[in-house]
């Protein structure tokens, strides 16, 4: 009685924009308070906070009453400023027609054909790093393996030079850190500073390219600028803007490099508390697939989404004019016993396993299939390369609400 109080409590009390440091590192109880207490949660600003799978897959479902566009959302906190710039320009926050225009440029570099074209590029890329992990011994699971993986990659995709690569992942965590439900005025100075810094960088990388006149390698940056105004190729309904083409490269980068890092990391972190599973996964590494899945179920690596009503509805039978701001709690859902038998428990052949990790509908992550793929290759060659992965030493979380992972984690390997 004393446990449900106490839940009933929490649940009630719960406010996105005032999180006890706790909630950062184990969010998870919580989580499972809401659902079970207040699945439809009404917070003091008058938004709401969804934990129940069926109703975070409803509003992604949805994408005529629930808007992505967030203009009105972002202007609190960044004002004029070019974080607003980017945040309301790039792919992931707008509606379509302008949605649907991006992600059609996106598509060829991301279909089945060319992602079995990267394969033997990425299982390289992984072995070179993990040469280097086992000649020292002991590693920094993300920034010498988990990052390293997507920067490299995306690095390749948009033509960064290897020499010029170095503030890329500094970059992307100040812009993408902007996106705490709270931001503090160093938090928008730096993400702002950021923007800056990479669409200058970016506006001298595409100007080299076009001089150039490069093959084929930069696959991304390539279709992009081929359907922006840069080229005058492109009819103007396929058009992107200069300003267009910055910002979802910039996208592109980050929510490349965000995804994939913490994936990597989160799963190893995984199997390194739950051993059985491991023992299970090096004996059967035919797995991985669904061993990825599982990671991506039970610590996503974006443990939020939003949405805003573009309509008067309900919504598991609450109203909700237009107007009413939602959050869709990712990572809850993903933990939904509804959907999820035992949920907290890995299981690493789970079937099936319907996660929101890469959410869902039309703005489902163009990239996932790339992610994906980085992620069973990293993992899977790392648990069969080494007899030994253990932790070295404490590792530090990224304290942040939104993406879930790890800024550091010393590991050691034999």
């Amino acid at each position: 009685m004393k446990r449900d109080t106490a839940a009933r409590d929490l649940a009630q009390s719960f406010d996105i924009k005032r999180l006890d440091p706790s909630f950062l590192e184990d969010p998870f109880p919580v989580y499972r308070a809401l659902r079970e207490h207040d699945p439809v949660h009404r917070m003091l600003d008058g938004s709401y906070f969804l934990s129940r799978y069926d109703d975070c897959a409803a509003v992604y479902h949805d994408a005529k009453t629930w808007s992505s566009d967030k203009r009105i959302d972002f202007r609190p906190n960044f004002g004029d400023s070019v974080l607003y710039e980017h945040h309301t320009t790039s792919l992931v926050f707008n509606d379509a027609p302008y949605h649907s225009r991006v992600r059609k440029l996106l598509a060829p570099a991301f279909t089945p054909r060319a992602l079995k074209a990267l394969q033997p590029r990425i299982e390289a890329l992984v072995d070179r790093l993990l040469d280097r992990a086992a000649e020292r011994g002991e590693t920094d699971l993300i920034a010498d393996f988990a990052a390293a993986i997507p920067l490299q990659l995306i690095g390749d995709m948009l033509g960064v030079p290897q020499d010029q690569r170095g503030p890329l992942r500094d970059w992307s965590l100040a812009i993408l850190g902007a996106l705490e439900p709270v931001l503090s005025p160093a938090q928008r100075e730096r993400g702002v500073r950021a923007v800056d810094d990479f669409k200058a960088f970016l506006r001298g990388l595409i100007a080299r390219r076009n001089r150039e006149q490069a093959g084929n390698d930069a696959e991304i940056l390539s279709k992009l600028i081929a359907g922006s105004e840069l080229c005058p190729a492109g009819g103007p309904q396929e058009c992107m803007s200069e300003l267009e083409l910055l910002h979802n490269c910039i996208f592109l980068l980050n929510a490349g490099h965000e995804t994939t890092t913490n994936l990597i990391g989160n799963g190893i972190d995984l199997l390194i508390r739950n051993p059985d599973a491991l023992r299970e996964l090096r004996r059967h590494p035919n797995l991985i697939d669904s061993a990825v899945e599982e990671f991506l179920r039970m610590e996503s690596s974006n443990q939020l989404g939003n949405r805003r009503a573009a309509t008067d509805t309900v919504l598991a039978g609450v109203a909700m004019p237009k107007g009413t701001y939602v959050h869709i709690g990712i990572g809850a859902a993903n933990r939904d016993p509804a959907q999820f038998p035992e949920p907290d428990r890995l299981d690493i052949s789970r079937n099936p396993n319907r996660h929101l990790a890469f959410a869902t509908g039309i703005h489902a992550c163009a990239g996932m299939s790339l992610a994906r793929m980085e992620g069973q290759v990293a993992i899977g060659r790392l648990m069969q390369r080494f007899t030994t992965i253990e932790r070295a030493g404490d590792f530090v979380r990224g304290g942040r609400a939104r993406f879930r992972g790890f800024v550091r984690y010393p590991l050691r390997v034999s």
